[in-house]
């Protein structure tokens, strides 16, 4: 199959979140399945910075080529991506997303005339590239090249939608009929998430759990209507994880490699995590950690809540991150009270990330919604079992076979499961065995790969 995928961001090119990993793992894993693939995204500045070997095909088009014969094309514009971040700035979103991202958008439609490349289909993530979908079953539906291509739009997050003035509207070229209640209206504003929704053939969400709760109102951040419509054409698929970064037996940031026929070896990392962390080096007190952005989305709000109760029973936390001030100042408070139960690090630390995957016995991930998540699936192979809150790609990757779970969201549950936990890591043998299944858990992206071709040929077949 011939595929073209159109991001806002790819690593390792350039990268503000998760949309970014799974932009850059999927064409590999599509193409070492035998589909040729190309990628499209903005040319912006951190890439001209980056000092590739650009090839120049055309004026205003370079690109690399990265895997066996994936070639990553940019789109250049000076005006709208030679800046120095990719959405906005510490004052907010840039005022012109709207025309930087229509830009792209047809520029991406018209290169794959320019060079040849007519994709079954174009898989689009995320509202920055919402508009293609919108614009080949519009503005190029008449044309011969374009016919028979099909769309899949990957919905990352549905709380970023692209929302923008109805003034702006002329910026599209569409016709003014597009913007109504069916289409690209939205409360008398624009939203391109949910053009991209209406004009897809087929929609996916990056978990099974997460495509059925964005129907919701709880949710749906205002388009579970719109998706409830188009129920028949809604998926998921967990991201996958990239076991060459994330892999015990060879990762070089951890004291001691392991695997399941030496899993003693993961105490000496416990030990190595309780050093550098300044908390007492005892293997039979269970360690808990957190790799996390400090937020009320992430769980903080319960956990801290709970932390008064968790802190007198016998175990350690180590906390990796940082986010709204409101939960630092929370924490450092905790750190004061048990400085031998709690070590805060309130930064990004890639090392000591991996040490704490490694290190902790047990990993908290009490997240209030989380379209995927991947932390919990890096604490699977690592062998650091997962406890977490039943939502999104967290109830679709862990269940009480490989971790522990509650299913209301409130503090007494979360403070009741990590009771549970303890307890558990207290029966050595049992414990060991839960560890021995965690890391036999298989989240490859090659096998999340093998499920979007199904995606693909369903929307072929349209």
């Amino acid at each position: 199959m011939k595929i073209a995928m159109c991001a806002s961001e790819m690593v390792p090119f350039a990268k503000t979140g998760g949309l970014a990993d799974v932009a850059g793992a999927l064409p590999f894993a599509l193409e070492s399945l035998g589909h040729e693939v190309i990628v499209i995204l903005p040319g912006y500045r951190c890439i001209r910075q980056a000092k590739l070997k650009l090839h120049q095909a055309k004026e205003g088009i370079s690109y690399v080529v990265i895997g066996n014969n994936i070639r990553v094309y940019f789109i250049e514009n000076d005006a709208y991506f030679d800046r120095e971040n990719l959405y906005g700035d510490k004052t907010g979103d840039y005022k012109d997303n709207l025309k930087r991202f229509s830009f792209y958008s047809k520029k991406s439609l018209e290169l794959l005339s320019e060079i040849n490349f007519k994709p079954d289909i174009i898989h689009v993530h995320d509202w920055q590239a919402c508009l293609v979908p919108v614009y080949l079953k519009t503005l190029y539906k008449d044309k011969p090249f374009y016919r028979s291509i099909r769309t899949v739009l990957t919905v990352h997050n549905i709380g970023y939608q692209g929302l923008f003035l109805k003034e702006e509207f002329p910026t599209l070229e569409l016709d003014w009929s597009l913007f109504n209640m069916e289409t690209l209206e939205y409360y008398d504003k624009i939203n391109v998430l949910k053009g991209g929704m209406v004009f897809s053939d087929v929609i996916n969400t990056v978990s099974r759990t997460y495509s059925k709760e964005i129907q919701t109102k709880e949710f749906g951040y205002g388009l579970e209507g719109v998706l409830r419509k188009r129920e028949d054409s809604l998926f998921g698929i967990i991201n996958g994880l990239d076991y060459s970064i994330w892999n015990p037996e060879t990762d070089k940031f951890i004291s001691q490699n392991y695997s399941t026929q030496t899993i003693k070896d993961k105490y000496k990392n416990k030990e190595n995590l309780q050093a550098i962390c300044k908390l007492p080096t005892e293997k039979e007190i269970p360690l808990l950690g957190i790799v996390s952005r400090l937020a009320e989305q992430k769980g903080f709000d319960i956990l801290c809540e709970a932390l008064p109760a968790i802190c007198k029973m016998d175990m350690q936390m180590v906390i990796l991150g940082t986010g709204d001030a409101k939960y630092h100042a929370l924490l450092e408070e905790a750190v004061k009270k048990y400085p031998k139960k709690i070590s805060l690090n309130l930064k990004f630390d890639d090392a000591l990330a991996h040490k704490i995957y490694a290190g902790s016995d047990i990993f908290l991930m009490p997240s209030k919604y989380e379209p995927c998540g991947l932390g919990q699936m890096i604490s699977l192979r690592y062998g650091t079992i997962p406890l977490v809150f039943k939502t999104g790609g967290l109830a679709d990757t862990v269940d009480e076979k490989n971790g522990f779970v509650f299913d209301r969201y409130a503090q007494e549950d979360l403070t009741a499961t990590i009771v549970k936990a303890l307890k558990a890591f207290k029966g050595r043998k049992k414990w060991t065995e839960l560890i021995e299944k965690a890391m036999q858990c298989n989240f490859s992206w090659r096998e999340s790969a093998r499920q979007y071709t199904r995606l693909y040929e369903q929307a072929r077949a349209m």
